[in-house]
């Protein structure tokens, strides 16, 4: 199961970790796993392209993990819109009743 946890802060994004693979398919043929990897990558590119918000990626292939933390706990609008875009999406996934044994999305607070 792909897993996305995302980091609040007083109910502020401020990071995720999307990790594992979703199980749907096999590799390379996990539309599941294509579909996190792309609304994710797309996330942080939006995010590096569009707004001035610094951050850390660090993308670790061996065990399918994509680590995002702003480095400040007040982020732009726009970046908030961003990651907002990005949980509709993962969500919207989620609660589709075939998928839900393949993908969670989870909200902590730090």
């Amino acid at each position: 199961m792909t897993k996305v946890t995302f980091y609040q802060k007083n109910g502020v994004v401020i990071g995720f970790d999307a990790w594992d693979h979703a199980g749907y398919a096999n590799a390379g043929e996990d539309i599941i796993c294509a579909a996190v990897s792309a609304l994710v990558l797309n996330a942080i590119n939006s995010i590096e392209a569009f707004t001035s918000d610094a951050f850390t990626a660090d993308v670790k292939e061996e065990d399918g993990r994509i680590e995002f933390r702003l480095e400040q706990d007040n982020p732009s609008d726009d970046t908030t819109l961003l990651l907002k875009s990005l949980i509709l999406g993962l969500q919207g996934i989620e609660n589709e009743e075939e998928n839900m044994q393949y993908i969670d999305v989870i909200f902590e607070e730090v």
